[in-house]
């Protein structure tokens, strides 16, 4: 988006029924500026009300250190430039066309009172909605909430609700990482003996992985490839091969070794995984990273990091230090290095730097070979060198996502995983989450890689509950 630095006409008029004409009128819940403070002026050649209520919630917020307060003030700043440039209650006559008010009127309590009972901040909202639908009747009102009960209670009063979708996705559409090719039995028998494939009329994306098969029924026997955008040929796995080890683990099935040759492929400078619970994504992170730092030394260390809650917010007033507030949130991370650190014998060469026979997670985090931040202090930092996974990435806004990739220096790597419909954080849904958002969006990317994981490999029984509940 522009920097509205000079985003209001000069010659500014009373917003009327006449200068509104066939506008549409947008009435913006709090949950939206929050979400993303220039939505106000996304909606160009139209009406955009902010009703008072909306601005004392704000109020509220804007003492926060976290992406909540940062947004509140940014929309504060917002609205005092506007201020300077016209009257507010009036309507600012911008640019694109379009006005931002901010309504006062105090008619909506009879609105209300015909509607619902209590005074609610949500309530309000509907009631400013249903008092401009009322009073400008030439005029299609739509209420933009992230909240679906919001929207919900005013669809039930006759008002047109939708969400905020401009940084959406169709989730039902994600690009997975994976397509099925039919090839012809002669380029099948050439791929099949470590030939590339080009001239494909198909569009794929940089490092999409492709099933190569003859059959048009496709029943399962096929070949694997990795299609680079560069030269616009398919290239059979080179980072990965069948049954090889990575850090005491091994692929499980053709998805995993996928995701495995994104992550021991150094060119590739970010990979998302997306899959739900089971599926083997944090731990393939993990021993990718484990193997790349401790066995290959490609990256000066292994940085892993998860959302406690929004980006930035305080970890609480647990006693002890940063690590003992952290450990909690930690755990999960904890187990899956467990499982890689329990069986590995400490070979000759890593014995000069441990002495022991086996090591354990204190010594790798001891040596400095593995880090474990907070997000909370990542705003700020040059990371790089380094092999950085965040871990349950569906509970970050697509702006916290930019925040964190931005942190990524010369040389470093960074792994995304999550489940998007795992997700904890209010207005974040499986299509406006920043793992979606990213998956989606840098898929043409060279430097990127993603791979959607299907099949739960943790047990029969966590694959079962993932698949029916």
């Amino acid at each position: 988006m522009t920097d509205y630095n000079d985003f209001a006409k000069a010659e500014q008029q009373p917003l009327s029924l006449d200068s509104i004409g066939n506008r549409k009128i947008f009435v913006l819940d709090t949950n939206v500026l929050i979400h993303n403070p220039q939505a106000m002026f996304y909606f160009k050649d139209n009406v955009v009300v902010i009703p008072i209520v909306v601005i004392e919630e704000i109020d509220n917020f804007k003492k926060g250190l976290d992406e909540k307060g940062r947004n509140s003030r940014q929309i504060g700043r917002y609205l005092d430039k506007l201020r300077t440039m016209g009257s507010l209650k009036d309507g600012v006559h911008l640019e694109n066309d379009g006005y931002i008010m901010v309504s006062v009127t105090q008619n909506i309590e009879k609105e209300l009172n015909n509607a619902f009972y209590g005074n609610i901040n949500d309530n309000f909202i509907i009631g400013t909605a249903l008092y401009f639908h009322n009073f400008y009747k030439k005029s299609k009102v739509i209420l933009i909430s992230k909240d679906a009960n919001v929207r919900i209670k005013a669809d039930a009063i006759g008002l047109t609700a939708q969400n905020f979708e401009t940084e959406s996705i169709i989730f039902e559409e994600l690009y997975t990482g994976i397509k099925n090719i039919c090839i012809s039995e002669e380029d099948y028998h050439n791929f099949s003996h470590g030939n590339s494939l080009t001239n494909i009329n198909i569009e794929l994306y940089s490092n999409q992985f492709v099933r190569l098969y003859t059959n048009e029924l496709f029943d399962g026997e096929h070949l694997s490839g990795r299609y680079s955008e560069v030269d616009k040929t398919i290239y059979p796995l080179v980072n990965y091969t069948k049954n090889q080890e990575i850090f005491t683990i091994k692929a499980r099935n053709e998805e995993q070794e996928f995701a495995f040759d994104l992550l021991l492929d150094d060119n590739i400078k970010m990979v998302s995984l997306v899959g739900k619970a089971g599926t083997g994504k944090t731990l393939l992170a993990i021993a990718a990273g484990l193997h790349k730092v401790v066995e290959e030394n490609k990256y000066t260390r292994l940085v892993v990091s998860r959302p406690i809650s929004p980006l930035g917010k305080d970890i609480g007033y647990l006693p002890g230090s940063k690590a003992d507030k952290f450990n909690p949130w930690m755990q999960p991370i904890y187990d899956n290095m467990e499982i890689l650190l329990s069986g590995k014998e400490e070979q000759k060469e890593n014995g000069k730097i441990f002495g022991k026979k086996k090591t354990s997670l204190q010594d790798y985090l001891e040596f400095g070979f593995i880090e474990l931040e907070p997000l909370t202090y990542i705003r700020g930092r040059s990371l790089p060198n380094q092999y950085i996974i965040i871990d349950e990435a569906q509970n970050l806004t697509p702006h916290e996502m930019k925040t964190i990739i931005t942190r990524a220096g010369e040389g470093t790597k960074i792994v995304i995983t999550g489940d998007p419909y795992q997700i904890d954080i209010p207005y974040l849904d499986t299509e406006s989450n920043g793992l979606s958002m990213c998956a989606e969006k840098l898929k043409s990317e060279q430097l990127v890689g993603h791979i959607t994981l299907e099949k739960g490999e943790r047990s029969k029984l966590a694959d079962l509950a993932a698949k029916y509940f």
